[in-house]
């Protein structure tokens, strides 16, 4: 697709993609007294035209968010807006914003990617003439494999397949839900040359993964669910700097290694290490600059330094255990 669909240049006026008011979704097991709250009060925007990582784990309510969107099921209560659509008054238009990629590999394997394409067009009763599939499949890289059988594809290639049928009907949105599980590490970075490209066509893309460093690398937002409620939700950068500290590695001589530190530091953790200290701080309130100065200042002699600042999967940590 070399331009972006007319879907989206029907852009919605606050710029939200996705917006969740105070989801809520209850399970009432028979038998069971106590119901179990899958998602609680959840709020939620997800910004047009970004790649943005719902993290959680397992049992987080990931899923139950996704398929609510889906329309597999029903919300306990509060309001969901897609592309613009209410959910309650349009669902039928607000599955149509939407595009999903399931975690599980359900294609028929008797078909060609082209075939599957097209059969998907006319479940959405798309014409002829206004299908995409030679396009799509240029774009998730299966041009050579167009003709091939599905039971011959790679697993790699048979999750581009599930990303370019759910692009069939031009959603502005598409939803991966572990896109990348079981996928080894060259076939992961193909999926992901796919998906980037289409977010550079204008794509909004939701990412679910258990892969933390993945999702440093694509996103540039992040909410992280658990136990039903989002934890926090903030662009990747304000989410890493909000870690509240960095840790500065010193090495010392050997000779200064008892000596105390200068009482003007102001650390969160000291740490005693083999060859000198660790000094956790503050970047918010102190600098690695102002702490070094002070320590030279304090006649220690300082060999070697490094830092280290918290990454998602550190924050992610300190958010669900």
């Amino acid at each position: 697709m070399t331009s972006l669909p007319k879907t989206f240049l029907n852009i919605p006026n606050n710029n939200i993609a996705i917006r969740l008011d105070r989801l809520s979704k209850t399970y009432k097991a028979h038998g069971q007294s106590n119901p179990k709250n899958a998602l609680n009060n959840v709020n939620l925007e997800i910004p047009v035209g970004c790649i943005f990582g719902l993290l959680g784990p397992n049992g987080a309510g990931k899923s139950t968010l996704i398929n609510i969107l889906a329309g597999t099921v029903i919300k306990s209560s509060g309001g969901v807006t897609v592309w613009g659509e209410d959910l309650d008054k349009n669902p039928r238009q607000c599955r149509a914003n939407i595009g999903i990629v399931p975690q599980e590999l359900n294609i028929d394997v008797f078909l060609t990617p082209h075939e599957s394409l097209e059969f998907t067009a006319g479940m959405y009763n798309i014409p002829h003439h206004e299908r995409q599939t030679k396009e799509i499949l240029e774009m998730v890289g299966l041009t050579e494999q167009s003709h091939a059988y599905a039971r011959t594809l790679s697993g790699g290639m048979r999750r581009r397949m599930l990303v370019a049928k759910a692009m069939v009907h031009s959603p502005p949105i598409l939803i991966l839900d572990e896109p990348t599980a079981g996928v080894d590490v060259a076939l992961r970075q193909k999926l992901w040359d796919s998906v980037r490209s289409l977010n550079d066509s204008g794509v909004t893309i939701v990412l679910t993964t258990h892969y933390l460093e993945e999702a440093e690398q694509l996103c540039n937002h992040v909410a992280i669910l658990n136990k039903g409620e989002v934890m926090v939700s903030k662009t990747k950068a304000d989410l890493l700097r909000s870690a509240g500290r960095k840790d500065l590695n010193v090495t010392i001589p050997e000779n200064q290694r008892n000596q105390p530190l200068p009482n003007d530091i102001e650390v969160l953790n000291p740490i005693i290490t083999s060859n000198g200290f660790t000094i956790r701080f503050n970047p918010e309130r102190s600098s690695s600059g102002e702490i070094l100065k002070k320590i030279g200042n304090a006649g220690i002699q300082i060999i070697d330094v490094s830092t280290y600042q918290p990454d998602l999967e550190d924050i992610f940590i300190d958010l669900t255990s």
